[in-house]
């Protein structure tokens, strides 16, 4: 069976463990085409070879980049006559350009299509993506939702197809394991800022890693730290719009000495990162257009051994499940309340280090996910 996968988000290095292990199948010839690079709001991610062995990997120009709904493959028609694949993966939301053109090139050569989404909002989009979304969900074969609420969402906009629930990636948990070596977080390559005083190892070293967009929340984050009690540390490794308030917003709550903020480092280092931190956080809020469809960050900190508290946005609940704590959506209070529990119980905190390592060995890594989807691939005739 011939598949070709279309999926810039496969720049990521780490995630292209999950197109290894789906071509491991034998009855699997994996294509993926990727852009050179991607643009968003965190500034530009260029591919990363990483893992590359068993399926062929083409880069292919693609415009528009950096724009969500209209970038698309020129090349993409071209790509899939030369490869005459049977099923074609679309790994990009169903009311996007890319998606429309790319189901459009599959049809004409009668492949089957699988199409994934994160959406979990009933959002109503204008002319002409909600004109786009009518055609694609008119014609897959397959929809892969990232998580349970997508089901309704897609079902109330008249998707009567096949729909399960698989996640976009997991983790490899022979990469992502707790590496004991480092007392603290693996120096980055460039320091946004970085607090002067040397921790002690008695402190609580508490984590957040992503974009630094109002949606995710971090200034509630700051704002429990402040009256914590006790000895932390918190560190901050991402970039964005939010960085610059984020920074003054620690300055005048008096916290800034305790609080580094890291710039983003290669995905292959990340598991020496979450190494380094005792506790993550991801403390998302909803928006009118958004809320927190996974946290593949909480994944990857269980899988390093960090405990993770999250806020009860959107899939958040459902992926940490009983291996972490939750706090209620904005509350800084709450969120204190459970960096409180942790800082003072040093069994809680190893006790669900353990619970999160297991939950995604139990449900989250690479091969299993892929193993799901291969499932798919087969059961669309």
């Amino acid at each position: 069976m011939k598949v070709l996968m279309i999926s810039k988000a496969c720049v990521v290095g780490a995630y292209q463990k999950k197109l290894e292990e789906i071509a491991q199948h034998d009855d699997v010839e994996l294509t993926v085409v990727v852009p050179p690079e991607w643009q968003d709001e965190r500034g530009t991610l260029r591919l990363e070879r990483v893992h590359t062995t068993g399926y062929d990997l083409r880069i292919e120009p693609i415009a528009f980049n950096g724009h969500f709904h209209l970038h698309y493959y020129p090349t993409l028609g071209r790509v899939m006559r030369e490869v005459g694949p049977d099923v074609v993966h679309i790994d990009e939301e169903p009311y996007n350009l890319a998606t429309f053109r790319a189901m459009r090139a599959a049809r004409r050569l009668d492949a089957r299509t699988v199409v994934f989404t994160w959406q979990n909002l009933p959002r109503r989009y204008p002319p002409p993506f909600r004109w786009m979304e009518s055609y694609v969900l008119a014609r897959t074969d397959a929809l892969l939702t990232g998580n349970a609420e997508g089901v309704d969402v897609w079902r109330a906009k008249g998707y009567t197809g096949p729909v399960e629930v698989i996640p976009q990636f997991g983790v490899d948990p022979g990469i992502y394991h707790r590496i004991t070596r480092p007392s603290r977080p693996s120096k980055p390559s460039v320091l946004l800022r970085r607090s002067t005083r040397r921790p002690s190892q008695s402190e609580m070293v508490i984590g957040y890693i992503g974009r630094l967009v109002p949606e995710k929340g971090i200034d509630i984050l700051l704002e429990a730290v402040a009256q914590l009690r006790g000895p932390w540390e918190l560190r901050i490794l991402g970039s964005g719009p939010e960085r610059d308030r984020l920074e003054k917003m620690a300055q005048w709550l008096g916290i800034l000495p305790r609080v580094a903020f890291d710039l983003p480092i290669p995905s292959t280092q990340m598991p020496y990162y979450y190494s380094g931190l005792d506790v993550l956080v991801l403390p998302s809020r909803t928006r009118p257009n958004w809320k927190e469809q996974f946290g593949r960050v909480l994944i990857e900190a269980m899988a390093c051994q960090s405990v993770v508290v999250g806020a009860r946005c959107g899939a958040i609940p459902e992926v940490i499940g009983d291996a972490g704590l939750t706090f209620a959506e904005g509350d800084p209070a709450d969120l204190r309340a459970q960096l409180q529990r942790l800082l003072g119980d040093a069994h809680l905190r190893l006790e669900l280090a353990q619970k999160g390592r297991q939950r995604v060995l139990d449900q989250f890594t690479q091969s299993q996910l892929a193993a799901r989807t291969v499932e798919i691939y087969k059961g669309l005739g």
